[in-house]
């Protein structure tokens, strides 16, 4: 990692507390060197040496250039157990505040390492509390850099409830204001609950990591040997967990990819996402689009081929690019207006659903729907995926969910089937029968109960085995099957699917429905929350 820029508010270490200045001004600034100063040089030169940043210098890089308004500067601890009388430091290992990315204010906490370790402590959790009522007041999205050793062990019972405090007001604001937290060190324990509850989760290779119980406890307890990185890295929640969204190689990257993110996303659930000009055609043709879709229905295509091709140029920005990559999804524009894009990968697992492709399809769509983020669903799907595990583990129940989000969205709702939509899946995937409002096919569309093949060998098993020559027999009846049956017209013709469209003039066809949707209204049954299958 490059040196770390210096903060534009550093300053020296402050003098000794014991003698303070009798100048009420000298006295104020005595007191902002002193809360500016951390833990000390020692300490900041420390956390450079680990290639991170200190809490003040994310804040900078994070932030535009002056707009940063800090809050709770001079707040310090109340413990007098195991010498902490006489180690009070202003700001208690926590910097907070309000500031701006893009010109649009944002609230914003950042742990400070140098100070406690960044542990949390009961004023800790309590300038990060006040932070998120306000934010919660003001409609704005709070973000949290998180750097801490876990819960203050000298304060006991006061720290946890520190804890607890900060996710009431988590999940308090969710679904109201956006949240996002950045990993930038270690974060165990009940630490990482926080970051679990809130929508997106940032990560940094190589310097951070999250686990509720680390690699010593384990060791103890379970007698396996494992490193903090291949327990709780970056790459493991990136790739394997599905806790971690974004997976950035230094902290630069990581804080950039949160100014990025943000300008997909509205202020508050009152709002719309933020407009950018746009000079790309509405009804642009993509011509290659139509020779997209292999002959061969088995086949594999990339998807992100066909988003890239219909959405503004350069706008699709994906979230859980390395977890189940059997279904994206992500954020793009269509004339410079935010929408949600979920879509089958037919190039792994052919698209099939399963557990854990469904449980990050269901998150995004209902984070879409709480922040009224049109939802645009690119379907290819052979149906779920078949197995033991699959079946013992819940994919009925994980299935579910995505099922459940779709049903419950009541933003705009564009679907575009490409090529396959069988089964269960055909309803899942923001069909017309969950409230869809455009549902649009391409001329290669299978849309079918399952598969040609599997229907034959259903439908007509005893005339394939009496058959002089099973095989041809089995042939012929495919691709009879396919002909009649493997189209989008029978669903076409039952009002299930809109228009049949030629794949060259998608990106105008969504174009035109999300105009027409601009001011869709449609709401739930009065209730005080339902009862989704987790």
């Amino acid at each position: 990692m490059a040196k770390p820029p210096k903060a534009k508010n550093a300053v020296p270490a402050a003098a000794s507390p014991a003698a303070p200045a009798t100048d009420p001004l000298m006295r104020l600034e005595e007191m902002k060197a002193r809360a500016l100063a951390g833990g000390g040089p020692e300490r900041v030169a420390k956390q450079h040496a680990s290639g991170k940043l200190t809490a003040r210098e994310r804040v900078d890089l994070l932030l535009d250039e002056g707009t940063f308004d800090e809050q709770g500067m001079f707040v310090t601890h109340n413990c007098d157990a195991f010498g902490m009388g006489n180690q009070k430091v202003p700001g208690d290992g926590v910097v907070t505040g309000v500031g701006k990315i893009d010109g649009r204010p944002v609230a914003v906490f950042s742990q400070d390492f140098t100070v406690f370790g960044g542990s949390l402590g009961l004023a800790h959790a309590g300038k990060i509390c006040r932070l998120m009522d306000l934010a919660m007041k003001v409609g704005i999205p709070v973000i949290g850099l998180n750097d801490s050793g876990g819960a203050r062990i000298q304060e006991g019972v006061e720290s946890l409830g520190g804890y607890a405090d900060i996710f009431l007001r988590n999940t308090l604001a969710s679904g109201v204001v956006p949240q996002i937290s950045a990993i930038m060190g270690p974060c165990a324990g009940g630490a990482v609950y926080s970051p679990a509850i809130t929508d997106f989760t940032f990560m940094v290779e190589g310097t951070s990591y999250m686990f509720v119980t680390g690699p010593n406890v384990i060791r103890t307890v379970t007698h396996e040997e494992v490193t903090s990185e291949a327990l709780g890295g970056a790459a493991v929640h990136n790739e394997t967990s599905g806790v971690a969204h974004f997976q950035a190689r230094n902290e630069a990257e990581c804080l950039q990819g949160i100014r990025r993110l943000l300008s997909y996303i509205p202020q508050n659930n009152l709002e719309e996402s933020p407009a950018v000009a746009c000079d790309d055609p509405a009804d642009r043709r993509e011509e290659g689009l139509n020779r997209v879709i292999p002959e061969d229905p088995k086949k594999p295509y990339d998807m992100k081929n066909v988003i890239g091709r219909v959405v503004d140029p350069g706008s699709f920005h994906e979230v859980a690019a390395k977890f189940a990559a059997n279904i994206i999804v992500g954020f793009a524009r269509f004339r410079g207006r935010a929408v949600g894009i979920v879509a089958q990968q037919p190039a792994v697992l052919a698209g099939c659903l399963d557990i854990s492709s469904a449980v990050k399809g269901a998150r995004f769509v209902r984070f879409c729907d709480a922040f009224n983020i049109p939802l645009v669903t690119f379907e290819d799907v052979p149906g779920f995926l078949p197995g033991v595990a699959q079946e013992h583990n819940g994919i009925i129940r994980n299935g579910a969910k995505l099922l459940y989000a779709y049903c419950e969205a009541t933003v705009p709702k564009i679907t575009v089937i490409t090529r396959k939509a069988y089964g269960g899946a055909y309803d899942v995937m923001s069909s017309k029968h969950v409230r869809g409002d455009v549902n649009l096919a391409w001329p290669m569309a299978e849309i079918a109960v399952m598969g040609a093949e599997g229907a034959v060998n259903i439908l007509f098993k005893r005339e394939i085995e009496s058959a002089a020559d099973p095989a041809a027999e089995r042939a012929r009846l495919v691709a009879e099957y396919r002909e009649r049956f493997a189209n989008p017209y029978i669903a076409a013709g039952k009002g299930y699917v809109d228009k049949v469209i030629e794949p060259a003039t998608t990106r105008g066809e969504i174009c035109r429905a999300l105009e027409l949707l601009r001011n869709k209204r449609e709401s739930l049954p009065a209730k005080k929350h339902g009862n989704i299958p987790l």
